[in-house]
């Protein structure tokens, strides 16, 4: 079974910055596409970024202009840069990987907590 492992999340205050990691195995990251969402309690899970094509990112709207997604092929990592946070970005942060023809994703992480609070 494959694993998806976050990491980085915590306390920032309001305007600050965080960057969470996602690290898996070679397997999945050469072959899946990667992705981040979030989820506060009772709410829908709700897309942050995802590159289905490699070289191509999209942003859900809540972040466009704040968050960014990188891949680093030499660590198997990737990484979501987020800045200019507010308390409405308190929430689990999860990765997800998605295989060529999956219509859902085929593996999650654990999440990771983020809360911005001052």
């Amino acid at each position: 079974q494959e694993q998806l492992v976050e990491s980085g999340g915590g306390l920032v205050q309001p305007g600050g910055s965080l960057r969470l990691s996602c690290t898996t195995s070679g397997r999945v990251f050469n072959n899946y596409a990667m992705a981040w969402f979030r989820q506060t309690a009772g709410e829908e899970r709700e897309f942050i970024a995802a590159e289905p094509v490699i070289g191509k990112i999209s942003y859900g709207d809540s972040v466009k202009g704040r968050f960014t997604f990188s891949r680093d092929y030499a660590r198997n990592t990737a990484y979501l840069q987020m800045n200019r946070l507010t308390p409405e970005d308190t929430a689990v942060y999860y990765c997800a990987a998605r295989g060529v023809g999956s219509t859902g994703y085929d593996y999650w992480g654990q999440g990771t907590q983020v809360t911005v609070s001052s």
